[in-house]
């Protein structure tokens, strides 16, 4: 998910990959994993160079809290549906289901929702798995398998999977 207009760009690495981080009117607007192929581009800004430090934090950390300005540009159901996520605690799981029946909506429109979740990390639609399984993550974008990062992450978090 590129979102056109942003006032800086970075790349930086991690150990599930190259995340990309995009800010707009001094709001981060994009967090988005990318292939190992994609090649680094310096954090220039404040903002974009503190998201890389606490980035950096949480990949050290699992229990390191975000605090970082932020702006989405999503669907009223979407934004219903990561306002959910966001109060997942670290090392929790909750279900496409659960979480539908709170918003009254649907499995399937959740799993939408959360693959189109522009700030993954900071809303952790990593912890929302599927009634039978992990469910997907992150709808594959980028042509990247997300699966072994949604496992990594939930390792890392001190999840059993």
């Amino acid at each position: 998910m590129r979102i056109e207009s942003t006032d800086r760009y970075a790349v930086i690495s991690s150990p599930v990959g190259p995340i990309g981080l995009a800010e707009s009117n001094e709001r981060l607007v994009l967090v988005e994993f990318l292939p190992f192929s994609a090649p680094m581009q310096m954090a220039h800004g404040t903002l974009l160079q503190n998201a890389a430090y606490q980035l950096a934090a949480y990949f050290q950390d699992p229990f390191f809290i975000f605090d970082l300005p932020w702006a989405l540009s999503v669907s009223e159901h979407q934004s219903k549906v990561l306002d959910e996520i966001a109060t997942i605690p670290v090392g929790q799981l909750q279900t496409y289901a659960e979480i539908s029946r709170r918003i009254h909506s649907s499995p399937r429109a959740v799993g939408g929702a959360c693959g189109r979740n522009p700030l993954p990390l900071l809303i952790p639609c990593h912890r929302v798995v599927a009634a039978a399984g992990l469910g997907g993550f992150n709808a594959g974008r980028n042509g990247v398998d997300w699966l072994p990062i949604k496992r990594w992450l939930l390792k890392h978090e001190g999840v059993e999977i």
